[in-house]
């Protein structure tokens, strides 16, 4: 059985498909962290002492999506001294911004990746 055959084989199955998106959902935000926090060189560590939280606690927040927007914020500020935190919801070519970072917030800009980053 190629791996073609046994991927349809398995998605055949009734909830797979859906179980499959939840956890690519995941995946896309522990990549994206652990991505954020590598492209600045910080180890979980590192990171875990600007949180103030554990080593164990940072590779926790990695691969999980159940976090709250208060512990996401707090892990993206330490990664990104000066940045923030950006949600946004998308509909389309839409784009309705649901919580600005607080430092910016007031001003309604949003600093670029490569201005926050430096």
């Amino acid at each position: 059985m190629s791996l073609r055959d046994w991927e349809q084989r398995v998605l055949a199955v009734e909830g797979a498909a859906e179980r499959v998106s939840a956890v690519e959902e995941q995946l896309r935000l522990a990549i994206g962290l652990t991505a954020l926090r590598e492209r600045t060189g910080l180890s979980q560590a590192e990171l875990a002492a600007r949180i103030g939280v554990s080593q164990p606690r940072v590779a926790a927040i990695e691969r999980s999506t159940n976090i709250t927007i208060d512990l996401l914020e707090r892990y993206v500020t330490a990664v990104l001294p000066g940045g923030g935190l950006e949600i946004v919801a998308v509909q389309g070519h839409h784009r309705f911004p649901l919580m600005a970072p607080a430092e910016t917030a007031a001003a309604d800009t949003v600093p670029a990746p490569e201005q926050a980053a430096s």
